[in-house]
């Protein structure tokens, strides 16, 4: 007898008590396991003895901010990460992707909505490639190794986040094919993703720093202006 799946986890960050309480009943509705955190601290160690799935994130918090707390978050785990903000300025929404988080939530937010882009998240599951094909993937000195999810550049070890390298496999299953936007979006993100297309470029801008890609003259990721993106077929 098969035991159960295990529920999945998600930790709520918030200074505010009723909001907590409005996104943990959407979300234990949904059939979630929830914990909470008031403040940065908080919510450090939250994610340390709860280890959840999902982190449900507010930007200003006491202590320290929500960016402070993503950033040692992704020290010691890879949670998916919903950012909150109040803050309508797109300057946030980059800082904060570009510190790791997988999608934001401007408030005041629907809980409706932000339990569906936390089940949006969940559908694409850690661990599982969207699609049967070759181990390691290779695009010049760029080495992809999908069973244990790791990548290498001339020898060297790359650590991307789950995100990061989802975007890396779908563009390096068909290397020189362009992948357009909404597609790679559909294929990383899901075809319910409800967000918008910026999120794909923070990550895709993450990705080249951390491969040493000049996005002026790539050696890896290319733009096709106007479509999307391609992984070159070979190093130049």
């Amino acid at each position: 007898m098969t035991s159960p799946p295990k529920p999945v986890r998600v930790l709520v960050v918030d200074d505010e008590a009723p909001i907590r309480s409005v996104v943990r009943g959407f979300l234990e509705r949904d059939g979630m396991q929830v914990a909470e955190a008031s403040d940065g601290p908080a919510a450090v160690e939250g994610a340390r003895e709860f280890a959840p799935d999902v982190v449900v994130l507010d930007i200003m918090l006491p202590g320290f901010d929500g960016l402070e707390v993503l950033r040692r978050i992704r020290s010691f785990s890879d949670p998916y990460v919903l950012m909150l903000t109040a803050r309508s300025e797109e300057v946030d929404r980059i800082v904060g992707l570009t510190v790791g988080a997988d999608d934001y939530l401007t408030k005041p937010f629907s809980p409706r909505e932000l339990a569906a882009r936390v089940q949006a998240l969940l559908r694409r599951r850690r661990g599982a490639s969207a699609t049967a094909g070759e181990d390691v993937l290779r695009a010049g000195d760029l080495v992809i190794d999908r069973p244990r999810r790791e990548v290498t550049v001339a020898g060297r070890p790359v650590d991307l986040t789950t995100l990061e390298f989802a975007v890396l496999e779908a563009l390096a299953r068909d290397p020189g094919v362009v992948l357009t936007r909404q597609q790679l979006l559909d294929t990383v993100w899901g075809i319910d993703f409800v967000g918008d297309d910026h999120v794909l470029e923070v990550h895709v801008g993450n990705l080249r720093r951390k491969i040493g890609d000049d996005p002026a003259n790539p050696r890896y990721v290319e733009t096709v202006r106007g479509v999307g993106y391609r992984l070159r077929a070979s190093d130049r």
